[in-house]
């Protein structure tokens, strides 16, 4: 099982000082002298036969044994909740019996040690947010293996909206569910206009918005960041704010949103919307690992949804109601615009 291409931690397990659950620190022992090799200050005579090649040093331990256990990892925290330590507790023990494998679970202190665990030996299963994968898998330390399932898919849309009365030309058909025109063509009459952006760390309302403005060479005017998808439609519907702006698929019908604002949807229309290329989170595994490995652990993760333990601990740590399997392939489209935007990997991640 052991690969070399699985990097091992160069200072000891919590490279950062994570929490380790259960407490596992390498032991390293050295040695001298070779085995059945004595000291002595008297020459040695030269042999008449070739010297025996020393007796090998013992093999690196197997990942996955108690000497090199599977690392996994929970979400990343400064200090886990008595819930979080129990259900990574459930889960471990749970893949420890379907596989047969040592692993211990460990507390990264923000997502940027995660990723960054996962090339330095300290992660070998984790979940990742949509930013955080993209960086592990571009720097490749991570590949994709399951995705978060929200009512039935792993991706979503998002939208551009703007008020009827600003005399945009709305290239999204209500009826078909489908745009009209290519994204290039709908949003060029944004060339100079103002955008409401939801924050600085949104995919869908301004990562992957931002990209498509950017291939489309659309040069707006300073945005306006508001607080949250539900602002960016009541910031549109009431005007004067800026010209327009992108939410996910559909904001417009938020609960709530349509009682404060009974004309919303006469008022503020989709001008085009983005395919459903929007990842939620992503269960990885370590780059490099041993394919029967990987085949035995993706079992696991399978079977273990089908058990109350299994898909409690899931929901408890990660937000996994239910997943699907993934491939990185997937998150082409996706990291395309992410590219596109201009905008850093390591400045969307916390």
């Amino acid at each position: 099982m052991h690969n070399s291409r699985l990097r091992r931690p160069a200072d000891g397990l919590g490279r950062w000082k994570w929490l380790v659950f259960p407490l596992f620190l390498p032991i390293l022992m050295s040695c001298s002298l070779i085995p059945g090799q004595q000291a002595d200050a008297t020459p040695t005579p030269i042999p008449t036969e070739a010297t025996p090649l020393p007796t090998p040093l013992p093999p690196i331990s197997e990942l996955g044994t108690s000497k090199d256990p599977l690392i996994l990892a929970l979400p990343p925290s400064a200090q886990p909740s008595n819930e979080v330590a129990s259900a990574g507790k459930t889960l471990v023990g749970l893949l420890e019996q379907s596989t047969g494998y040592h692993i211990v679970s460990v507390l990264p202190p923000s997502e940027s040690d995660l990723v960054q665990g996962f090339g330095n030996g300290n992660a070998h299963i984790g979940v990742l947010s949509p930013f955080a994968y993209l960086l592990a898998s571009n720097e490749g330390n991570a590949e994709a293996v399951f995705a978060r399932e929200q009512s039935g898919e792993i991706f979503y849309g998002a939208q551009f909206i703007a008020r009827v009365d600003t005399g945009f030309t709305a290239y999204f058909d209500p009826a078909a569910q489908a745009n009209s025109a290519d994204a290039p063509v709908a949003l060029n009459q944004f060339q100079e206009k103002k955008p409401c952006w939801t924050d600085e760390r949104s995919p869908s309302g301004y990562v992957v918005p931002l990209g498509l403005l950017n291939e489309a060479m659309v040069v707006t005017r300073d945005p306006a960041f508001l607080a949250g998808h539900v602002a960016v439609v009541r910031a549109i519907d009431v005007g004067g704010i800026c010209d327009f702006g992108a939410t996910y698929i559909d904001a417009r019908t938020y609960p709530g949103l349509q009682d404060q604002y009974p004309d919303l949807m006469q008022k503020v229309e989709v001008i085009w919307r983005v395919p459903a290329i929007i990842p939620y989170e992503t269960l990885v595994f370590v780059h490099g690992m041993d394919e029967g490995m990987r085949r035995n652990l993706t079992r696991a993760f399978v079977d273990l949804q089908s058990t109350p333990e299994g898909k409690s601990a899931m929901q408890t740590l990660y937000g996994f109601q239910a997943m699907q399997v993934v491939q990185d392939g997937q998150y082409e489209e996706f990291r395309k615009l992410v590219k596109a935007s201009g905008l850093d990997l390591n400045a969307l991640i916390k």
